[in-house]
């Protein structure tokens, strides 16, 4: 069974930074391919950023240059660095993982970024 735990977030001012961990289990980042999506209220869930189990990566325009998404495969975990944040980035941020070979999909439970005007 896959698990994914998000941690990190936070109340930040503007222009201010954090960094999210997705903590998973029970599989390696070697088979899966991990997301990073956010939702805000009133929003549709949209993707921030990708990590594929070869360590591609992919970014939404809206953070590009701005946030970064790594792994570190051996304590199986995807973390996500958040610069320059502004009130635009307020959301619910969820880890999304893929096992490559079957696509079954995993969600975590959301961690909660809010920056203040």
């Amino acid at each position: 069974q896959v698990q994914l735990v998000e941690s990190g977030g936070g109340v930040v001012p503007t222009g201010g930074s954090l960094r999210l961990s997705c903590a998973t289990s029970g599989i390696s980042l070697n088979v899966l391919t991990v997301g990073w999506y956010r939702q805000a209220p009133g929003n549709q869930r949209e993707l921030v950023a990708t990590i594929t189990n070869v360590g591609s990566t992919n970014y939404a325009p809206s953070v590009k240059g701005r946030f970064t998404i790594s792994r570190d495969i051996g304590k199986g975990t995807v973390y996500l660095e958040m610069n320059s944040l502004n009130p635009e980035d307020t959301a619910v941020y969820y880890c999304n993982a893929a096992i490559v070979i079957t696509r079954a999909v995993y969600w975590g439970q959301g961690t909660q970024v809010t920056v203040s005007s």
